[in-house]
């Protein structure tokens, strides 16, 4: 066998898996196009669905809830964003079990086991943080932004004249602008909600501890309020409301990541694996032969 050939026989394997990942990664494309499809036949009926908590806030001020196209190919663009957004939730579940059965193989029966409650909860925590903030967090932040609205009354006669009535500026939003501040709530509220879940991940990879977290908790306070300015509008209420809500995520993720640091301390106290500080651990003899350990070896 020349050199060559040993060379080709050792990347057969990576050959081999980047020809499955090409593969799951058009299946993945295709189921992708496919929701888009499904999704712009039925784009009139999401997108009503999605100005909901708009049409609820102008229903309350007396308001009719009419949005406008500001350029003749503004319908068109609000019809592939809904399809983007909505053809990826569709695609997802079957995206997630490509991406899952492409590396399961390579991972031991326990990693399965340990790994497949992550892959479950995430869509499960993205679809909570969705949900949060399209029947939470955006009714509250529309019903601030549309309180600076001005409404002027009928005008006066004074001395045979008619006295101009005061300025009117009220709400004429664009579809696609209300299009892209609610995704950015959604998708803003969807990846934070993700915080227990990377956390706990990180915990049980020995990654993060509990008392680590608790130690950096003054900079996540720092960081969360960073992110907030970053994701939502200029406005306090919605800066707060996830202020709140990640924070809180964040002392339940300490709280997770110790469960796991209990379990794991569990079961190496049943193996007899466990001790309380490095004085109880057992030492290595320098000076202790290693033939006998070589015999056993042989024996077993």
């Amino acid at each position: 066998m020349t050199p060559n050939d040993e060379i080709e026989d050792s990347s057969a394997p990576l050959i081999e898996h980047l020809a499955e990942l090409r593969t799951r990664l058009i299946h993945s494309v295709v189921a992708f196009i496919i929701g888009m499809v499904i999704c712009f036949t039925v784009a009139t009926p999401i997108f009503n669905f999605l100005t909901a908590p708009l049409c609820s806030v102008l229903a309350e001020r007396g308001q009719d809830c009419d949005l406008i196209f500001i350029s003749p190919q503004e319908g068109f663009f609000v019809a592939i964003k809904v399809s983007l957004l909505g053809g990826f939730i569709l695609a997802f579940p079957y995206i997630a079990n490509q991406m899952w059965r492409f590396v399961a193989p390579g991972l031991y029966k326990s990693e399965k086991g340990a790994f497949l409650p992550f892959l479950v909860a995430s869509p499960f925590m993205f679809f909570l943080g969705a949900a949060f903030a399209f029947y939470v967090v955006t009714p509250l932040a529309y019903e601030f932004f549309l309180g600076f609205q001005q409404f002027g009354g009928e005008g006066e006669a004074i001395d045979g004249g008619m006295n101009a009535a005061p300025l009117s500026v009220v709400f004429q939003g664009s579809a696609q602008e209300y299009l892209n501040l609610t995704v950015k709530f959604i998708v803003a509220f969807g990846m934070c909600f993700q915080l227990p879940v990377l956390l706990t991940l990180m915990g049980k990879a020995g990654l993060v501890s509990a008392d680590g977290l608790r130690s950096v908790r003054k900079y996540a306070v720092v960081g969360i309020l960073v992110l907030a300015a970053l994701v939502t509008p200029p406005d306090v209420i919605t800066q707060i409301i996830l202020f709140i809500v990640v924070y809180g995520l964040y002392e339940a993720s300490i709280q997770l990541v110790r469960r796991v640091e209990k379990k794991r301390e569990k079961e190496l106290r049943e193996q007899g694996l466990w001790f309380e500080d490095e004085e109880d651990a057992p030492e290595f003899d320098p000076d202790e032969p290693l033939a006998d350990t070589e015999t056993d070896k042989s024996k077993s």
